[in-house]
């Protein structure tokens, strides 16, 4: 059998092959309630860049530094950060009420709007999300250990880009730059 020196092209091909590969298919449609008690679905955020984070009020070790980080972002977008949303989405809503958010945020991250609802709904919302959160029961009470990824949507709810815990708020900030730009 006759082997194609070119890696892309398959034997007896004039062209290189063009591989698609299918966008991912991150967020969609939700229907929750905001920390200061309204109600909200995606549209109510249309028209802005979305930095959405998954998390828990009670989180000691994965929320605060990754929410310092989205304050980072939106302090070095400087005359920019009108044009984006930071959104913390419970993984807890047991615990997690609007009253709760609301105290946890505006003491600690007020640029920072919190997300909860009913269990099912934040069920479909982390499902469409790819996000992992499970309760797990201890001693004294329960955690939720959860990922950690700080997701991009565009202003018209659709998928930009993640970034992991790893990413500094300086890499966010120049990336959410670029596609401030070609808006």
């Amino acid at each position: 059998m006759e082997m194609n020196s070119s890696c892309c092209t398959p034997p007896g091909s004039g062209s290189a092959a063009v591989v698609h590969r299918p966008r991912p298919t991150v967020g969609g449609g939700f229907q929750l309630v905001d920390d200061s008690g309204n109600a909200v679905t995606e549209r109510s955020y249309f028209g802005n860049h979305l930095l959405v984070f998954f998390g828990f009020t009670n989180c000691q070790t994965v929320c605060p530094p990754a929410l310092a980080r989205l304050d980072r972002v939106l302090d070095e977008l400087c005359d920019h950060a009108d044009q984006v949303r930071a959104l913390y989405v419970t993984v807890d809503p047991e615990r997690d009420t609007p009253e709760v958010l609301h105290a946890f945020l505006s003491a600690r991250h007020p640029r920072i709007t919190g997300l909860t609802g009913p269990a099912s709904e934040i069920e479909a919302m982390k499902k469409a999300y790819h996000v992992h959160a499970s309760r797990v029961d201890t001693p004294d009470g329960y955690r939720m250990p959860h990922s950690a990824f700080t997701y991009l949507m565009g202003p018209d709810g659709e998928y930009l880009t993640h970034f992991t815990d790893l990413v500094d708020s300086k890499d966010i900030t120049a990336a959410l730059t670029v596609f401030l730009a070609a808006r």
